[in-house]
């Protein structure tokens, strides 16, 4: 599919690269993890996430008409793929951008940002 760039803070030390290297004869008496190949992880606040893909124009166009979708019928987007859900409560204005370069190899893009909605509230007038 396409290339995922997550934002994680785990950092490997030289006691993480050493628990690689231990004898087999050793026991390891961390208690067994569950198995989580089949867990989808959910995206959340707190967390920078980036997939990009490259597709076919039927592709782009079935996804598009789902974001329309989504966007008309409500506040909230579902982005979602095999190993990963991004929920994502939007707000608005929706920032769309048209970039087109004619020189050389022709290309447009189109870019949507959708920012986050608060649920801050106008203060009270008295």
């Amino acid at each position: 599919m396409g290339e995922e760039y997550p934002d994680t803070d785990d950092e490997t030390t030289d006691t993480d690269e050493a628990q690689t290297d231990v004898d087999e004869e050793t026991t390891d008496e961390r208690p067994e993890q569950p198995d989580t190949d089949d867990a989808v992880t959910t995206i959340s606040a707190g967390r920078n996430f980036e997939q990009a893909y490259r597709l076919d124009a039927e592709e782009v166009g079935s996804f598009l008409i789902e974001l329309g979708e989504q966007l008309r019928d409500g506040d909230e987007l579902t982005l979602s793929d095999d190993e990963w859900e991004l929920p994502f409560a939007f707000g608005e204005p929706i920032e769309l951008e048209l970039d087109y370069e004619g020189v050389g190899e022709p290309e447009l893009e189109i870019e949507l940002e959708f920012p986050g909605r608060t649920d801050d509230r106008a203060p009270d007038v008295s």
